[in-house]
Order: structure tokens, then sequence, then C-alpha cells
């Protein structure tokens, strides 16, 4: 399954059972007022919700939103288009070109 789906189906689960944590902290006394601390974590919860939906989007590599009704989507290929190769990878040399670093000094030494 999608993360991105499986996040936005948690979002009703998620407030339900913030409602009933700060339900249960009313009851039993540590709050006083139900909705003084219920809306800000309310917003926060939401907010938080839909950060996590957003970075699992583009974890997931985002979504081709059209432009304008009509447009080709971003992923459309143009069957008439001439096919064009990637270019090939450039190899990086194992060994240093310079060489001179390796070399002995006339003192015995190595540099």
């Amino acid at each position: 399954m999608n993360r991105y789906i499986l996040i936005r189906r948690l979002r009703l689960p998620a407030i339900l059972l913030l409602i009933g944590v700060v339900a249960l902290l009313h009851q039993a006394g540590a709050i006083d007022h139900f909705w003084h601390l219920f809306w800000p974590l309310l917003f926060i919860l939401v907010g938080v919700m839909l950060l996590a939906e957003r970075a699992a989007l583009n974890a997931d590599g985002g979504y081709t939103a059209m432009p304008y009704p009509g447009a080709p989507y971003a992923g459309a290929v143009d069957p008439n288009a001439p096919a064009v190769e990637p270019p090939a990878p450039e190899i990086a040399p194992f060994a240093p070109t310079h060489t001179e670093e390796y070399e002995k000094h006339s003192e015995g030494e190595q540099s």
C-alpha cells in the first residue's frame, strides 16, 4: 500500500484518539477545560498529518498534475518523437593521473 494513502487513512483515527486522550485527561482532573487544550492540539495534529502526507507523497515520486485541461501529463511520451539515448556515464580513473607525489625523494624519503 502507498504510504501517502496509509497516512491519509489514519487522519480520522488520529483525531478520534486525540479526542479520547483529552477527554480522559479532563475526566481524571488533569486539565480543567476540555476545549482550551483540544483546539491547539487538533491544529498541531492536523498540521503534522499534512506534513507527513506531503513527505510521503514526495518520497513516492509525487504526482503529475496537468497545468491546464487537455495538457499532456509530465510522463507522457510522444510516439512521433525520435528516440534519444541517454549519455554514457563518465568513468572516473581508479589511479591518480599525477604521480609526482609518489616518487622517492633524493634522500630516500617518500612524500
